[in-house]
C-alpha cells in the first residue's frame, strides 16, 4: 500500500473518530441542519459545534450552504450515505450483538460515573 494512501485513510478515519462528529452525520442524515440546530438536537454549545463541523467540511463530509445570513450544513451523501450503510450492513452480518455492543459500553460507563 502506498504512503499516501495510509496517510488519507488516517485523515479519513481520524476526522470519524470522534463521538461529537459522529453525532453530527448522523443527524445530518434527516436533512440539512443549521448550527443552532445542531447544538440544540446534540445538547451542546453552538462554540463546540461549530469547532467538529471544521474538519467535516475539510473532508467535504457535511456540505455548507449559505442561505442568506445562515449556514446549512448538508450531509455529503455520496460519500457519508454509503458509509453509513456498509456500517450497518457489516453490524448486521458480523457483529455478534447486530451493533449493540456500544449500548453495553454506554450503560457501563454509566453506572460507573453514578458510583464514582
Amino acid at each position: 500500500m502506498k504512503y499516501d494512501l495510509c496517510e488519507t485513510c488516517y485523515q479519513f478515519f481520524s476526522t470519524l473518530a470522534n463521538p461529537t462528529r459522529l453525532a453530527i452525520l448522523e443527524l445530518l442524515q434527516d436533512g440539512p441542519k443549521n448550527v443552532t440546530e445542531i447544538s440544540e438536537a446534540l445538547n451542546q454549545e453552538q462554540s463546540m459545534i461549530s469547532h467538529n463541523l471544521k474538519p467535516l467540511e475539510r473532508c467535504r463530509f457535511i456540505i455548507p450552504e449559505r442561505r442568506r445570513k445562515m449556514c446549512f450544513y448538508h450531509l455529503n451523501e455520496d460519500t457519508m450515505g454509503k458509509l453509513f450503510k456498509v456500517f450497518s450492513s457489516h453490524a448486521e452480518k458480523y457483529c455478534p450483538t447486530k451493533g449493540k455492543c456500544h449500548m453495553d459500553r454506554k450503560s457501563s460507563r454509566r453506572k460507573k460515573e453514578a458510583s464514582g
